[in-house]
């Protein structure tokens, strides 16, 4: 390359003394219809339609809705239907609650739910209005949902509007708005109207500071690497995309096989190691086993390009090398959570396909192998959504925190979003703390590259199950994963289903153990044993067909599924020998745990 020093020492060309050469004119030309020619694209790409669109709506609820009205104009009859049997039901509820206003016990025509725990107040019972509230949003919630029943629509568009109507329903609840709360005016009598400034405060702090959205927890009350992910442990391996802790051992001795932890890269690892007596790297280590834990990093523009097949090599690969060149262990345990758990199976299918055994064991938890019924999430993960996805990407090569933030608090509205417009908003209090919803907040970035393979791939072709998903040149088998999996699942998770976790337990070609808890998503993970703790399990070698027929056969066990697990990890822990040291020569200590690439954002 030419220096500036040379291109000084340049003379002016003879016959244009002052001025620039032809080239360097027909250059600067060159470089200016460039710059003119990348403006007008971007200008092109912002003002497409499509991308305004995607912007706009990224769901496509918009062509949903269409569908919908559509199929309502095809049957204007069972609207009308619909429109009149509310009608009516609303007049007799009217009727029955001013004769309950003057004392009168009539029952009204809503069946109303005995389980909501929103309405657990006996003045939902006993107040005339509160009870009419109730009733007429009871008669709207079940005739929406009869009018959308009753539509003849296609699938995706199914989804879509079986979703809306719900989001309607919990929005529309009498307890989120002021009309409807006695919370709120019973508070605002207990503390002379200054709940209602302290809610008109936090609601106007909301809305400048968090998009609008109530609050969940506080900031700084829970602290990483302090309150949360504070089990002792050293770093010892980072690339771009990982950093990997080993934990500080609390045994004297540990078992030979070590175990290494795969989290998802969809919120920060700590969900399983939260706070103290709560953590289940905490829970592992005090049961003898030597943990390592990928911590992923929350990646910007420059991962805009990793795949699926870079998180795999990068991700648990590169960490399965260390742990076996840090320990010497032939053999290694592996556990992975949701996303990380499909990696982690996929690792072993991969292995497979090379002829390699390293890994020992492998535990699944609320993870989704077989994607046929996605339950909720199949609501974002259609072809023309994925498409519309990559389009809001485009722009910063990642997909925002916030938008995954916001995806998962819709799944359960009513706990993660209406639960504090009454009590942040309406009641003026603060949220109470709570670990797992400080990590809930701690949302990270989605790869563009990634995130779209990863739906299309999964979500909409089903690949992986279907032994057709190619990563880092090999295609994956899930039948060749022959080792013994412990597979937990929980029957209140609304992301990765019981049912659909259990098609994916089957495609396994070891021999599964297979637990059902009692509890969700989140708390499926953060399950340390407690009175209320409760899983189910079957003795059989082999999995029944269907998940009810395993279900028929469980036998209920009043006990955290920890508890289980570490009997089982136990049987597959190897031999005790003393514990090997953080870090070594070639993969020295880099740090105290948790690290530094969870901290950033």
């Amino acid at each position: 390359m030419t220096s500036r020093k040379t291109l000084a020492a340049v003379p002016p060309a003879a016959d244009a003394p002052g001025t620039d050469a032809p080239s360097d004119r027909a250059g600067a030309e060159e470089r200016a219809r460039r710059v003119v020619g990348s403006v007008a694209d971007a200008v092109k790409e912002r003002l497409d339609p499509r991308t305004v669109a995607a912007r706009l709506d990224p769901i496509g609820f918009v062509p949903a809705l269409a569908g919908a009205a559509k199929a309502v104009a095809t049957h204007p009859g069972t609207a009308a239907k619909v429109g009149l049997g509310w009608g009516l039901d609303a007049s007799r509820a009217g009727a029955v609650g001013a004769l309950r206003a003057v004392g009168a016990t009539t029952a009204g025509p809503a069946v109303l739910s005995e389980r909501d725990p929103r309405y657990k107040d006996p003045v939902w019972e006993e107040n005339a209005w509160y009870w009419l509230c109730r009733q007429e949003y009871t008669l709207l919630a079940t005739r929406l949902r009869e009018l959308a029943g009753g539509l003849e629509l296609e699938p995706v568009t199914r989804r879509k509007i079986d979703f809306l109507v719900a989001q309607l329903i919990e929005a529309a609840a009498p307890p989120n708005w002021p009309a409807g709360s006695p919370g709120m005016v019973q508070k605002a009598f207990e503390t002379g109207g200054r709940s209602l400034v302290r809610g008109a405060r936090n609601a106007l702090r909301d809305l400048v500071q968090n998009r609008g959205l109530p609050r969940q927890n506080t900031p700084g009350e829970f602290v990483v690497g302090e309150h949360l992910a504070s089990t002792p442990g050293k770093v010892v391996y980072r690339n771009r995309l990982i950093e990997l802790i080993q934990y500080a051992p609390q045994t004297p001795q540990v078992h030979a096989i070590p175990l290494l932890m795969s989290p998802p890269w969809i919120n920060k690892f700590y969900i399983m190691d939260l706070a103290p007596g709560r953590s289940l790297v905490e829970w592992a280590v005090q049961h003898g086993h030597t943990v390592f834990m990928i911590s992923y990093r929350d990646p910007d523009s420059t991962l805009r390009d990793l795949t699926v097949s870079d998180y795999l090599l990068e991700g648990p690969l590169a960490a399965l090398d260390v742990v076996q060149e840090i320990t010497g262990a032939p053999k290694v345990n592996v556990a992975g959570l949701c996303l990380g758990g499909t990696i982690a199976a996929s690792m072993l299918a991969w292995l497979a396909a090379r002829g390699d055994d390293r890994v020992n064991s492998l535990t699944l938890m609320n993870t989704l192998l077989d994607f046929t019924g996605p339950g909720i999430l199949g609501v974002f993960t259609d072809e023309a959504t994925v498409a519309r996805l990559e389009r809001t990407m485009r722009k910063d090569g990642y997909l925002p925190a916030s938008s995954m933030k916001m995806t998962f608090d819709l799944l359960r509205a009513t706990d993660l979003l209406w639960r504090y417009v009454e009590a942040n908003w309406l009641q003026g209090r603060d949220p109470e703390p709570f670990d797992m919803l400080t990590w809930n907040a701690d949302s990270t970035r989605m790869p563009a590259e990634m995130q779209a393979e990863y739906l299309r791939t999964c979500y909409i072709r089903n690949e992986l199950a279907e032994g057709k998903l190619e990563l880092a040149g090999e295609r994956l088998d899930l039948q060749n994963v022959r080792q013994d999996a412990y597979v937990i699942t929980a029957e209140r998770d609304h992301i990765a289903p019981w049912e659909s976790v259990y098609l994916g337990a089957r495609r396994l070609g070891g021999t599964v153990r297979f637990v059902l808890s009692n509890s969700g998503h989140i708390a499926g993970v953060v399950n340390p044993p407690s009175p209320k703790s409760r899983h189910w399990f079957t003795e059989q070698s082999e999995l029944p067909e269907t998940a009810q027929d395993w279900r028929d056969d469980a036998t209920e066990q009043r006990a955290s599924w920890w508890e289980d697990w570490a009997n089982w990890a136990e049987q597959h822990g190897g031999d005790k020998v003393a514990p090997p040291s953080l870090g070594s020569d070639a993969h020295p200590p880099l740090g105290d745990a948790p690290g530094t690439y969870v901290l950033r954002s």
